[in-house]
């Protein structure tokens, strides 16, 4: 038998990702030096290792959800539809550029842009027929949605109220996080302040009287869409939450009466066990931050939740059926990683929106893993295991490092400010784009095994008169409305911004005499002034 010395391998070293830990051949139990069984403990028991349930998936399955929103809100209507008869137990709405930034349809900055890569919503009128024939009181809808999150939500409750439904029981979440956008995503409009101030207004309203409402959605998917690493990802969206509680306690709450109903939303990568070991750090990371940090004394508030979406990034346009297959491994991730919520992409995300056969192929992947795999009968199946529970404490530790070097520059604002996380992100991106352009990084038909002629699939047109259609409804809603009514409603909203009053009551009243999203935009912006990125150059 050889030695292992004399065995060749392919590589000198392997990594987790470009950026990662080196991977040792094989793992035993002198890897785990320090290692303490109460670390793990069981599913359901601090510090929710190995997940927050103590049944795990025996108990219920995750929440199937198809982020979805397009075109005009009747055919987003007509998808919701299809996508509720094919099995999806929670809908997900994706908005439309100008929406998420405090646009109406009409205004210049929305042209060319009206119904693209979401749903548009103007006014309550939109949301009203967003969601016809859909009883709100009986679904669970996750809404992305993040400058503008105030009011959609405000929307949404206004829609709810008007099929009969009390707020109260209303289930679901609003993104709301603010501090990614500054980040990764730049769909920001107001200042870091002002923006905290809206993101906590709306927290503390969800905690009085919405109980089954995640009031926020502190999001790590967009910093490792960006290039975040696993770590950077964990530990940049831990540092995030930091800030959200601290600031939630300093407007005078008592950290269980609002913690319970924060949530989160991670990536899925394709280094399937990589993402495992990720998700299992994350929610050891958070029970330890929320117990001995923050103080916590109900276990919901050291539980931490999350909805996973499968890594759009890692998508190509080249031979676009091998994404069925790397989306099926980066569901399986979240699975084995226990989520409570997931969202498969569609094999054609990387040539246009998601067609309806892509669609149900994607949420097909759930349902097999869920039902034909096996991996949902057991609690945590990969827990024990050394190489998962080295790379678990492996993660954590470059997350917790992060954290800390966060909190010597004064927090994540200052950390934000000062340009940190963008760059470390940046440096992350360009050594793995260098390490596909090399041949280091392996991209399945796109750097290897690659082909000349490639058949294209169908895929889905956005109908360009959508944007004409969209603005001649909102043109008609505003002369129908009573604007007097309009305008005395957004004047007291600038007045409550000014004060030190909650938001959301007064956004629900100007939404329900049909003010648009463009003008309570505006009325805050009058306010609030608008954010300019400054130079990190």
């Amino acid at each position: 038998m050889k030695n292992a010395k004399e065995i060749s391998e392919r590589k000198k070293a392997f990594r987790t990702t470009v950026d990662g830990t080196v991977v040792n051949r094989v793992y035993v139990p002198a890897n785990l030096e320090g290692f303490k069984e109460e670390d793990i403990g069981l599913p359901g028991e601090y510090p929710f290792t190995r997940h927050i349930m103590p049944t795990g998936y025996r108990g219920r399955l995750w929440t199937m959800r198809q982020y979805a929103g397009f075109g005009t809100v009747e055919e987003t209507n007509e998808r919701y539809k299809y996508l509720h008869q094919q099995g999806q137990t929670g809908f997900s709405v994706a908005f439309h550029l100008p929406t998420q930034e405090g646009y109406d349809s009409d205004h210049p900055l929305a042209t060319g842009e009206v119904g693209k890569c979401g749903v548009a919503i103007d006014s309550l009128q939109d949301m009203e027929q967003l969601w016809a024939g859909i009883p709100l009181a009986e679904v669970s809808t996750s809404m992305t949605i993040n400058a503008t999150a105030p009011i959609i939500l405000a929307m949404y409750i206004a829609a709810a109220e008007k099929q009969g439904a009390d707020k109260g029981n209303l289930s679901g979440t609003v993104q709301n996080d603010i501090l990614k956008e500054y980040i990764a995503r730049n769909t920001y409009i107001f200042g870091p302040t002002a923006s905290m101030r809206l993101v906590t207004d709306t927290c503390s309203y969800c905690a009085q009287n919405m109980p089954r409402w995640n009031s926020i959605s502190i999001s790590g998917y967009h910093m490792r869409e960006a290039g975040a690493t696993a770590a950077q990802e964990a530990g940049f969206t831990i540092a995030n939450g930091i800030a959200y509680v601290q600031a939630m306690i300093d407007k005078g709450m008592e950290v269980d009466a609002f913690a319970p109903r924060f949530s989160f939303f991670f990536a899925a990568y394709t280094n399937l066990l990589e993402e495992v070991a990720k998700f299992r750090a994350l929610r050891r990371m958070w029970a330890k931050i929320m117990k001995g940090r923050f103080g916590a004394q109900n276990p919901r508030s050291m539980t931490l939740r999350y909805h996973a979406q499968t890594d759009g990034f890692t998508l190509t346009e080249q031979q676009p059926l091998n994404n069925t297959v790397r989306v099926t491994l980066q569901a399986l991730a979240a699975v084995l990683g226990s989520c409570q919520s997931l969202h498969t992409c569609s094999f054609d995300e990387a040539l246009a929106l998601p067609s309806e056969p892509a669609v149900q192929i994607a949420l097909r992947t759930q349902q097999i893993i869920a039902h034909e795999s096996g991996v949902a009968d057991t609690v945590d199946p990969l827990g024990g295991s050394y190489y998962i529970e080295w790379l678990t404490n492996q993660i954590e530790n470059e997350a917790m490092r992060y954290i800390n070097e966060i909190d010597k520059m004064g927090g994540i604002l200052r950390a934000i400010e000062a340009g940190y996380i963008q760059k470390q992100i940046a440096n992350s991106a360009y050594h793995y784009q260098r390490a596909v352009d090399s041949g280091e990084q392996v991209v399945v038909g796109v750097n290897k095994f690659a082909t000349e002629d490639e058949p294209e699939p169908e895929t889905l047109e956005i109908d360009t008169e959508i944007e004409k259609k969209q603005i001649e409804r909102l043109k008609k809603l505003k002369q129908k409305r009573d604007n007097q009514k309009v305008n005395e409603v957004l004047s007291r909203v600038r007045d409550v911004v000014r004060s030190d009053q909650n938001i959301i009551p007064v956004l629900i009243e100007a939404v329900k005499v049909y003010a648009t999203i463009g003008e309570i935009s505006d009325a805050l912006r009058d306010v609030f002034g608008e954010y300019r990125e400054p130079s990190l150059l």
